[in-house]
């Protein structure tokens, strides 16, 4: 990256937090203590699974309104042996779940409102949970540790209690009105009805006791025990859809991961039912085509061209994208050369464009992530979630356990690719994302954020491949996101583009943030890793430096005193 390219982009942004660098391992997470756990299992001896999962348990407890037990998510595991595998953990509707089981009220595509929000807040917007199962898969199957082991920080924790962060009070704020409803939780995020401030100790030793019970008994304490008793009564007594039988039967999924190219590297992403690695490929494709460099991060031509991009593949996504048990997806096609040649040639760099879609409809920002790098060569990057903030926004009593309210994520109006069927896995906008050069895992990368997650992830490459940024500047770089018709614009860039966007037809809106705190780990060619974290969340990288003692020394006797 030139000078000039620096001054230049110091007049859109600067980054707010500094990068950590190290070669025994790197642990990125949206919070100190998941990161801090993840690193002590590095630091006993343990790899990047082992990391991965404490680091999970851990953010249920210091992130509750991000992931929990009761969640869903996907794991993208890249081996010391170049084997990359991912585990689907996503949640699933219920067997009892049908095309017509809410009242639609929303009339464009992408909304998916219901009436009294049954299918976002409450017990009726709970999807089978799928996440405990993954992670202990992970575990099981790639891990060194034992699940009693990793699980220690998290339980400690939550007994002891940890010191409530501004980021997690506002959250807290934000879902008030839906948390009061609940006796149980708001009784640990609102007492004496107002939120915890920040500073204030948060403490959930029943949640504690949960987590014990499951270091002890493994993923069955759930899927075939007194948790999932729990969960299943509480869920169903409210009017919800998910059985004892549907938490039994809950199994992961291994899947083979999506690649392309895209200049020097190789894309390697989540295959459907993830829309991520699909839609990232086909824009990155589109976007080949065009001097990126060139134009310069921040400027109206460029920010134009991610914009026309999002909206292709976001039109795409609405009638394409699906659990590919239960629809057709035409994935070769929607990452191919000559489709990317084909929409782009439909791209008019002067003005913006209402985009439909060009596939036929397929057949029959709230999450977390962890990118872990390890000293023996294994990396991963997960994105796992309870959907939105605080999921299903109640508490499952004597658990301390939320449910997820991945309900919403499906379309409540029949004859679409996302329409609920029995047994459907969530279609996911989850981007847990590897950029390979000559084989090697050159950057692992992902975030929270719902459908603005993969658009977030295509801009980071972006900013890594063509604008030479540092992993810090990638993840801090400010973002847009749209599928039309408005475009969503962090409120960092000068008003100049801005001006210029809305003489290209673009209606700008702008905005603190777009999508949420991004965990990004470089591995240099000497193995130099180096982990960032963004202003967007309370992320925190945490490298293993140092290392043992040179060989033969020894500590004599005599050197024991003064």
């Amino acid at each position: 990256m030139t000078e000039n390219w620096r001054m230049r982009a110091a007049t859109v942004f600067a980054c707010e937090k500094e990068a950590a660098t190290a070669k025994g391992g790197m642990v990125v997470t949206n919070h100190p203590l998941a990161s801090a756990a993840g690193a002590q299992m590095l630091a006993a001896g343990g790899n990047a699974i082992d990391a991965t999962i404490a680091a999970f348990f851990t953010l249920t407890v210091v992130e509750p309104m991000m992931v929990g037990v009761l969640g869903g998510g996907m794991a993208h595991i890249r081996l010391a042996n170049g084997t990359h595998t991912i585990i689907d953990g996503m949640s699933q509707v219920p067997a009892s779940g049908h095309a017509t089981m809410y009242r639609p009220t929303g009339t464009a595509l992408e909304d998916y409102g219901t009436e009294g929000r049954e299918n976002i807040v409450g017990p009726k917007s709970v999807a089978t949970p799928g996440n405990l199962r993954g992670w202990c898969d992970a575990l099981a199957a790639h891990g060194t540790m034992s699940l009693e082991d990793v699980m220690q920080p998290a339980i400690l924790h939550a007994q002891r209690g940890f010191t409530v962060t501004p980021y997690l009070s506002e959250c807290i704020g934000d879902a008030a009105a839906d948390l009061s409803r609940d006796p149980v939780i708001s009784r640990l995020l609102l007492p004496n009805g107002s939120k915890l401030k920040p500073g204030d100790t948060l403490a959930n030793p029943v949640y504690a006791e949960a987590l014990r019970i499951i270091a002890r008994l493994g993923p069955s304490a759930l899927y075939e025990g007194e948790l999932g008793d729990a969960a299943a009564t509480c869920i169903q007594s409210g009017g919800g859809f998910v059985s004892r039988a549907d938490i039994a039967a809950v199994k992961s999924v291994i899947r083979a991961p999506v690649r392309g190219p895209y200049r020097d590297y190789e894309v390697v992403a989540l295959p459907p039912p993830g829309a991520a690695g699909v839609h990232i490929l086909q824009m990155l494709n589109i976007l080949e085509g065009f001097d990126i460099k060139g134009l310069g991060f921040g400027s109206a031509e460029n920010i134009h061209l991610l914009a026309e991009a999002l909206k292709i593949a976001f039109a795409d996504r609405a009638v394409g994208t699906g659990d590919p048990d239960f629809v057709d997806v035409p994935v070769a096609r929607l990452i191919s050369q000559a489709y990317a040649d084909e929409r782009r040639a439909q791209i008019d760099l002067a003005h913006t464009q209402t985009w439909t879609a060009g596939i036929g409809p397929a057949q029959s920002p709230h999450t977390t992530h962890v990118t872990v790098a390890d000293r023996f060569g294994n990396v991963v990057a997960s994105t796992q979630t309870i959907n939105s903030t605080f999921g299903a926004r109640f508490m499952v009593p004597e658990t301390g356990m939320i449910p997820n309210n991945y309900m919403s994520n499906f379309d409540p109006r029949p004859g679409t690719a996302l329409s609920i069927a029995p047994g459907k896995r969530v279609t996911t906008s989850m981007a847990p994302t590897m950029l390979l050069q000559d084989g090697r895992v050159r950057f692992a990368l992902g975030l929270p954020g719902g459908k603005r997650i993969f658009p977030s992830v295509m801009q980071a490459i972006v900013n890594l491949v063509d604008h030479e940024m540092t992993p810090q500047e990638a993840v801090e770089a400010p973002r847009i996101w749209t599928e039309g018709p408005v475009l969503e614009v962090e409120d960092a860039f000068p008003e100049r583009v801005l001006r210029a966007l809305r003489q290209k037809g673009h209606k700008v809106l702008l905005t603190p943030h777009v999508a949420g705190g991004m965990g990004c780990i470089e591995i240099g060619h000497d193995g130099t890793l180096t982990g960032a974290a963004c202003w967007r969340a309370d992320g925190t990288a945490i490298g293993i430096g140092g290392g043992l003692a040179r060989a033969n020394v020894r500590f004599w006797p005599d050197m024991a005193g003064v």
